[in-house]
């Protein structure tokens, strides 16, 4: 295994890239979807069954870790891939998206943000330094750059200032970061819906030479062609030898239209939320378990799966743990759920080195427009 942080594209099918990064703690197929562990935990699954599913590298939550168990205490523990037995790559977020939708009271400044928890209301100061420092504490191999991510729709002014303010932040990361070896930094493109500031801000972030490079911003209240018209504007303009991070997407739709762009990296906690609120990620598309339809269906979610979870276990059975609040069912779904996500996944990465991605692309779609089964 190498001991420095190295990415090369494989193969190639329109602007869809096969790809590999390697790194000291293992190497990631891409395009890779990373489970997200907040908290150090993929929900209602344990990491053994995460890694068995075909995950590459999962995602930890800079904010949530800070606040419990603290990230001194991880470091003092030996670091996150110790603390939660996972010995492949870690991927942590900076923290910045969580400060802003979940924190109470923020202020922020050129220096950082200062935020109250939204646990017990403890007051923190995160400026673009500390954020590094925290993301080392917790020994993650992929780190992300501190930034101001804006909820759209927003006025123009506002979309602007925080790209600014973001830039700014990406060169005190980068600086507070240095030279790592095995490990990434990769800044966040930010500029809300308009194309203009997507151009600036991907310009910009492409003359501080990082290791990859994020698109944020998107996903969080726009329509998905927003999305796509913004990733039509920035990915042309990233490095085309470095990976390409989207950052909380998405759907599987979202997914298979985002790698015809250009995308490399996605996380994303639907599968594992949606697991835990009855829903059931499929071949056939969503399927939700709380239906009384599925209450003597007496089939499997998918008789060609590779998972237990989709191929061995009744609907009857999973309609009834659902509707009892069985954590079993959460269980059971989020290892279906996340077993969907990986395949397709594979089937991706599949198609792209075939050459046929776009022919496979448009078989997904629509086996999903076919729906599931007819009820019995």
């Amino acid at each position: 295994m190498t001991e420095n942080f190295e990415f090369r594209v494989l193969a190639t099918d329109g602007a869809a890239r096969r790809g590999e990064i390697t790194m000291p703690r293992g190497t990631i197929r891409t395009p890779a979807f990373m489970p997200v562990g907040t908290g150090g935990t993929v929900k209602a699954m344990y990491l053994d069954q995460v890694r068995d599913l075909g995950s590459d590298i999962i995602l930890g939550n800079t904010y949530h870790l800070m606040l419990r168990p603290g990230a001194e205490r991880v470091a003092r523990l030996g670091g996150l891939h110790e603390f939660a037995r996972w010995p492949h790559p870690i991927l942590t977020d900076s923290g910045g998206f969580q400060v802003m939708s979940l924190a109470q009271l923020r202020k922020i400044t050129e220096q950082g943000v200062k935020f109250r928890s939204h646990i017990d209301g403890t007051v923190y100061e995160m400026s673009p330094e500390r954020s590094i420092e925290i993301q080392g504490l917790l020994d993650s191999d992929i780190q992300m750059q501190l930034d101001e991510c804006t909820a759209l729709p927003a006025e123009h002014k506002a979309i602007e200032k925080a790209m600014e303010l973001s830039l700014r932040w990406a060169e005190r990361c980068k600086t507070a970061f240095g030279t790592q070896p095995g490990r990434a930094m990769f800044g966040i493109v930010q500029g809300g819906d308009v194309p203009a500031l997507r151009e600036r801000s991907a310009l910009a972030l492409r003359d501080l030479d990082l290791k990859g490079y994020a698109v944020g911003g998107l996903a969080v209240g726009e329509p998905q062609q927003v999305m796509l018209d913004m990733l039509e504007v920035t990915n042309p303009l990233l490095p085309e030898m470095k990976p390409r991070y989207l950052m909380g997407v998405g759907t599987p739709d979202d997914i298979v239209k985002s790698v015809a762009r250009g995308i490399y990296m996605f996380d994303c906690v639907m599968p594992t939320r949606a697991g835990r609120h009855g829903l059931a990620y499929t071949r056939r598309g969503k399927i939700n378990l709380k239906n009384a339809r599925h209450a003597e269906d007496h089939r499997p979610l998918d008789e060609e799966s590779d998972c237990p979870a989709a191929r061995e276990y009744s609907r009857a059975y999973l309609h009834h743990l659902v509707k009892s609040g069985e954590s079993l069912a959460g269980m059971l779904l989020t290892w279906n759920n996340l077993a969907y996500y990986q395949s397709l996944m594979a089937d991706i990465r599949s198609a792209i080195e075939a050459g046929r991605f776009a022919d496979r692309a448009g078989e997904i779609t629509e086996n999903w427009a076919r729906g599931d089964l007819p009820a019995l």
